[in-house]
């Protein structure tokens, strides 16, 4: 069975493989671009890119009702665990995990992490994910960084890189990153959610589509793409 990706708005992802459902940063309640709700959704696993509220969103809800397994940093793990969520796993960066959906390597993001109540919510992180058909490589909030080039080299299928610019990359590092991974298909995220973050995405997909070997899939929030 193919793996699954959907944009459920911002930076959060549906990603169903091997009979497994996870979610990464779900972020749905105040968040303008969500296509779900925090009771509707049955993950078996959230992984946590870092501790920004439109991040880390509506873990602790989703993860208390359902019992769910949520993967992030130490720190963020910890904080987790103070709200009474019970079933965790940390990494951190550099470091990779298997679970039962797949592989899970924590690396570099570019930002900052700092959790809603103002504690300290570690390294901000990107999300490499090796699973059963192909690799997926969730940049999460960062800026362009050289080493993107490393991440490339795992062969990545699917890159999911934030244009939005202001708090993170805008579209020309985002295409620059581009060239840096070499990805088969990327998702542009983290963008037009406020105006502040307003994007010409269709404009950018064709300079992806036009100078590089990659290609763009634009979703709007609620498509998804197979792997």
């Amino acid at each position: 069975m193919s793996t699954v990706v959907t944009w459920l708005g911002h930076g959060a992802f549906l990603i169903e493989t091997a009979g497994k459902t996870i979610i990464i940063d779900p972020f749905f309640t105040s968040n303008p671009a969500a296509t779900t709700t925090a009771d509707a959704v049955n993950p078996d696993a959230l992984i946590i890119s870092h501790g920004h509220a439109d991040h880390v969103g509506d873990a602790v809800e989703i993860a208390r009702r359902t019992g769910c397994l949520v993967i992030a940093n130490h720190e963020i793990i910890e904080w987790l665990q103070k709200q009474g969520v019970k079933n965790v796993h940390a990494q951190h960066i550099g470091g990779a995990h298997k679970h039962s959906f797949g592989t899970v390597k924590l690396t570099i993001a570019h930002h900052g992490s700092s959790l809603p109540d103002g504690s300290n919510g570690g390294n901000p992180c990107g999300i490499l994910l090796r699973l059963e058909d192909g690799t997926i490589y969730h940049a999460c909030d960062t800026g362009l960084f050289y080493d993107m080039k490393l991440i490339g080299e795992e062969g990545i299928d699917i890159a999911i890189l934030p244009i939005g610019d202001n708090f993170t990359m805008g579209p020309e590092d985002a295409l620059r990153a581009v060239d840096l991974i070499r990805p088969r298909k990327v998702i542009p995220d983290h963008f037009d959610t406020w105006p502040l973050i307003s994007q010409d995405v269709d404009a950018w997909a064709s300079q992806v589509n036009s100078t590089t070997d990659a290609l763009a899939v634009v979703l709007i929030p609620g498509q998804s793409v197979t792997m």
